[in-house]
């Protein structure tokens, strides 16, 4: 830390500040819910994602950590309209906008509080799904933050995590540094002031006005983040931040580790395949595949150091996963439709991850039937031409059908 350092308390105050001046996401109050979805934010879905299975019915209890404006809270409560949904943030202003927003569209109810999370004792019970995006990074202490939310998060429950990426962000840290050099004269010297994060603004908005077109820092700016930085929360969220913590994989691996939890997966598997970097070179492919999990991460993120954040699922032991690989667990297994689909009911749809998936006409007369009583076998018997249990594995593939075990009806 450098010399005179904020304290934790300090640190906090002016996260606070800023929220207060800036409230984030800024995107404008509706009072039609927001469309489409995402599917990080679905239990059912993110279950299924991390587990390999449907949850069930039963009622769970949910919190969203950080809630901001309640952008995020409200895709929650509208995709999850049968749970116990509780949000809770720094900003009393911003918690104005997220019940306000809520209501503008009727969202089903929420409990909001204003607290930070190294108080979050202060909300009773343990919750089966946490949603922390963009607020761990900013704590003065994420190792004690992550391990709050742990002692809050149910025994087999899952936590969905967002924080920032030391290498995608190098450009923005610089730039912080710089609009911190110009407004306070040192580019350690965060701003304590609401105007000196408005000068913050104007001096952030006046770089970017007269750098170059071939400056490092405006070429990114432009290709990642320009459009959402046109509105001043955007931008002040990104430069202007008093706190802020960057992960490599070294570091976020380490932060998880001392969670106690269980990593589950990255949101963007794809990205984190090896052939991705390493092509069809089986000779490095196979090299890399003997590296343990958090170093094979590594070595892509090093072949391509654009990882801005990481978005990732951590559970609270035990966590039971399902494989569904004989045909007789599924066939005994109830069958669930994915609550996240697009273009349903008809043969060309949408996936959870917006894949565009073809079903053939005896998949769909299949995926009609299911109402997440019956069984797998009970649906195919209902049926003049059952699906073969290639079809079947494709749909579980697609995550398009989600299985239930039977034990685990409550």
């Amino acid at each position: 830390m450098q010399p005179n350092s904020p304290s934790a308390e300090q640190i906090l105050n002016q996260v606070r500040q800023l929220y207060e001046l800036y409230p984030f996401p800024p995107q404008p109050v509706s009072t039609v819910p927001p469309p489409g979805w995402n599917w990080r934010w679905s239990w059912p879905q993110a279950h299924a994602f991390c587990t390999g299975s449907h949850p069930g019915r039963r009622k769970v209890r949910i919190l969203d950590a950080g809630c901001g404006s309640g952008v995020g809270t409200e895709y929650i409560a509208h995709q999850n309209p049968n749970a116990e949904i509780w949000a809770f943030d720094l900003s009393s202003r911003a918690l104005e906008i997220a019940q306000a927003r809520c209501r503008a569209s009727q969202a089903p109810p929420v409990q909001f509080r204003q607290l930070n999370v190294y108080d979050i004792d202060q909300l009773p019970g343990q919750f089966d799904f946490i949603n922390c995006v963009g607020m761990l990074h900013h704590l003065p202490d994420p190792v004690a933050g992550l391990q709050a939310l742990a002692s809050k998060l149910a025994p087999g429950g899952i936590l969905h995590l967002f924080v920032y990426g030391e290498l995608g962000r190098h450009e923005i840290r610089l730039m912080q540094k710089a609009i911190r050099l110009l407004v306070t004269g040192s580019e350690h010297q965060t701003f304590t002031s609401a105007e000196q994060l408005q000068r913050g603004l104007q001096v952030g908005r006046r770089l970017f006005e007269i750098l170059p077109e071939t400056n490092r820092i405006q070429q990114q700016e432009r290709a990642r983040w320009a459009i959402e930085n046109v509105d001043d929360e955007c931008f002040a969220d990104m430069y202007l931040h008093p706190q802020e913590v960057n992960y490599t994989i070294e570091t976020l691996f380490e932060l998880i580790q001392a969670s106690g939890l269980q990593f589950l997966g990255f949101s963007n598997p794809e990205f984190w395949r090896l052939e991705r970097v390493l092509g069809q070179d089986e000779a490095l492919l196979a090299q890399a595949a003997q590296l343990p999990e958090p170093e094979r991460y590594r070595l892509i993120e090093l072949l391509d150091p654009v990882v801005a954040h990481y978005e990732l699922f951590l559970g609270q032991p035990p966590i039971c996963r399902w494989e569904w690989t004989s045909p007789e667990s599924v066939a005994s297994a109830i069958a669930h439709l994915s609550p996240c689909l697009g273009l349903w009911p008809g043969r060309s749809i949408f996936n959870y991850a917006y894949e565009a998936i073809s079903l053939s006409e005896e998949a769909f007369a299949f995926l009609q039937q299911v109402d997440g009583i019956r069984t797998v076998q009970e649906l195919q018997a209902s049926l003049e031409c059952p699906l073969s249990c290639e079809q079947l594995q494709r749909l579980l593939r697609w995550q398009v059908l989600l299985l239930e075990p039977q034990n685990s009806v409550s």
